[in-house]
């Protein structure tokens, strides 16, 4: 009888235990989630983060991306009939219509009774403008809109549909909890003249751009340095973490930095690391962070992976 009393003690101070040990993790798990910054810091953050998910969902945005298709020399047929060189939805004509390549002019004609638009005319035949020209030809039919794209010396049609399941279906990206830690007063170190570096491409090949400098960090007592290149108003940056392919995306995350202000400080802020288009879906064609921007650093801020993209 002793002894089971004893038992019976035991056991109720580690059920105790067990239940103290479980709110401690709980408060503790709480507490690391919670957003840390001033209120007008988080709220800020948390309105560029609405903005650029309402940006997804556009018409120009990542989500209704549905067919890449490099163009080969000479004809490229086009519809939902299987023996096209490009096969369209099933809602779409059997046989549209082709685009030819030849010396880097695509012109596109169109099969007659198929209604194909570009800015609200009906198309026969045309010369197209692709992306990088800055003024790419759009051609409509019902909810599909496509252009033409140009990687190195590759042309590629990309075709949207403005109904795409996952426009639908999209709830947001998750993200770490906002903290003002990761808005980091840093150095800007210009390169005069700037520098060209290699910046590789989900594609497999490497496009060389220029870059004026690079931003100059510390966290947790080190220096860290990433190269940027030029987007007019700010930085571009594009780099990778060991946070990649655990919590973020495997092949790295973007951000955009504002240029120094008149006092010649500039700020980079992790809480806005966003995903590239890749995340997203299979159809886009990503640049990857060159080998300098590979940061030794968990960057546990800004956007996580999407679970519903591409793998």
């Amino acid at each position: 009888m002793t002894v089971l009393i004893i038992m019976g003690l035991v056991m109720k101070c580690f059920y105790r235990l067990s239940l103290l040990l479980i709110s401690f993790l709980i408060i503790s798990c709480s507490d690391s989630l919670k957003e840390k910054g001033s209120a007008e810091y988080i709220a800020s953050v948390k309105k560029w983060h609405n903005t650029r998910l309402e940006n997804l969902k556009k018409e120009n945005g990542w989500l209704n991306l549905i067919g890449l298709y490099w163009l080969k020399e000479g004809e490229n047929k086009f519809g939902s009939d299987k023996s096209n060189d490009f096969i369209f939805p099933e809602n779409s004509e059997k046989f549209m219509g082709s685009f030819f390549l030849k010396d880097s002019v695509i012109i596109l004609t169109v099969n007659q009774g198929v209604n194909i638009k570009a800015k609200n005319s009906v198309v026969e035949k045309m010369e197209m403008q692709y992306d990088l020209q800055g003024n790419p030809t759009i051609l409509e039919y019902k909810s599909l809109r496509w252009f033409i794209i140009k990687r190195g010396e590759k042309y590629g049609v990309r075709l949207r549909d403005l109904n795409a399941e996952l426009v639908k279906s999209f709830s947001g990206i998750e993200t770490f909890p906002i903290n003002e830690d990761w808005k980091i007063e840093a150095q800007f170190e210009k390169y005069n003249p700037p520098k060209e570096i290699q910046i590789p491409n989900i594609l497999g090949t490497i496009e060389k751009e220029l870059s004026p400098g690079a931003i100059i960090f510390t966290k947790d007592s080190k220096e860290f340095k990433l190269g940027v290149t030029d987007a007019g108003d700010s930085y571009f940056v594009i780099f990778a973490d060991l946070t990649n392919g655990v919590d973020t995306y495997g092949a790295g995350r973007f951000l955009s930095v504002e240029k120094p202000d008149s006092s010649g400080k500039i700020y980079i802020d992790f809480n806005k690391a966003y995903n590239p288009p890749c995340a997203f879906t299979k159809y886009a064609t990503c640049p990857l962070p060159p080998k300098q921007n590979h940061l030794k650093l968990e960057v546990t801020a800004g956007e996580k992976n999407f679970e519903g993209g591409a793998h």
